[in-house]
């Protein structure tokens, strides 16, 4: 906990320090409009993007993961064959394979593109899973590498930051001038400031979870179609065993094969659908020719 505490603290001190730098040099003004729009774009993807660049290594280091470079038994040999045979048919380059230690059934997959990725199984999952299950495992997480989905939610997350940033601002310098300062950054201000980066970051996080959840539909139908459906479907039917239960790091959460579950507002906040939702929008899902190329990638 204390480690990815550091490094969460040091990725955003980081971009502080550069963003700080960055707006010196080229003489930005945060005070107008034009300056603030500057400052909220650097600071809402600059975290994502830098997060997202060092993904890879955030996640080795938090999960202990042993990343697999010469088999040493038959199981990694079975993992780095199941997987390049998925990534060729997913059209994406051979993803790196690990194993971490953990003892829920999980996976991940991370990575800044699509043919630089790490796809990590957990030893919960080795012991308690078939190879035709770990097989679909395995498929939905290259899934997700090949739909290009950490990609696509670090561009959310900073878009959703910049406008966190600049409606908090412009809203707070309001709230300080009906309160009589005409400099708009009294007191009004920096507490209007604090309370709605609270509210609107809550709804932000709303809105990236929901499209977290949307994403997991798609890796699911698309482990479907690149391991088989009924295999997909015993997956999540096992995953039921320890569905819930995740000690993976913030960051890689959202791309791993199980999630948080709650109930009322905390639903709102899950990025995974709840699994029986999973598992029946599957069973739904009518059959596609080239369901491979289409399921995967589009």
């Amino acid at each position: 906990m204390f480690k990815r505490g550091f490094l969460f603290l040091a990725t955003n001190l980081a971009v502080l320090a550069l963003v700080s730098i960055v707006m010196s040099i080229l003489g930005v003004n945060p005070r107008q409009f034009g300056g603030l729009l500057i400052m909220a774009a650097l600071f809402g993807f600059g975290g994502s993007i830098i997060s997202l660049l060092v993904s890879k290594w955030m996640a080795k280091r938090a999960t202990g993961a042993h990343v697999i470079e010469t088999p040493r038994n038959e199981a990694e040999q079975w993992l780095l064959g199941t997987v390049r045979r998925q990534a060729q048919a997913a059209g994406i380059g051979m993803p790196e394979v690990a194993i971490y230690d953990a003892p829920e059934i999980n996976a991940f997959a991370t990575g800044a593109n699509r043919n630089n990725a790490l796809v990590a199984v957990s030893t919960g999952l080795l012991r308690a899973m078939s190879r035709d299950e770990a097989e679909a495992v395995l498929a939905h997480e290259v899934s997700h590498v090949a739909n290009g989905d950490m990609v696509t939610m670090a561009l959310l997350q900073g878009v959703l930051n910049t406008f966190v940033i600049v409606l908090s601002r412009v809203i707070g310098r309001a709230i300080d001038g009906y309160l009589g300062n005409r400099d708009g950054y009294g007191i009004g201000y920096y507490l209007g400031v604090f309370v709605l980066d609270m509210v609107f970051g809550l709804f932000a996080s709303m809105i990236a979870m929901w499209f977290s959840r949307h994403r997991e539909f798609r890796a699911d139908a698309g482990g479907a179609a690149l391991a088989g459906k009924q295999k997909m479907i015993a997956a999540l039917e096992r995953l039921s065993q320890t569905y819930g239960h995740s000690s993976l790091p913030k960051q890689v959460a959202a791309f791993g094969i199980s999630g948080v579950v709650g109930n009322g507002l905390k639903r709102l906040l899950m990025s995974h659908p709840p699994l029986e939702e999973r598992i029946s929008a599957l069973r739904n899902a009518q059959p596609d020719a080239g369901a491979v190329r289409q399921g995967v990638v589009a």
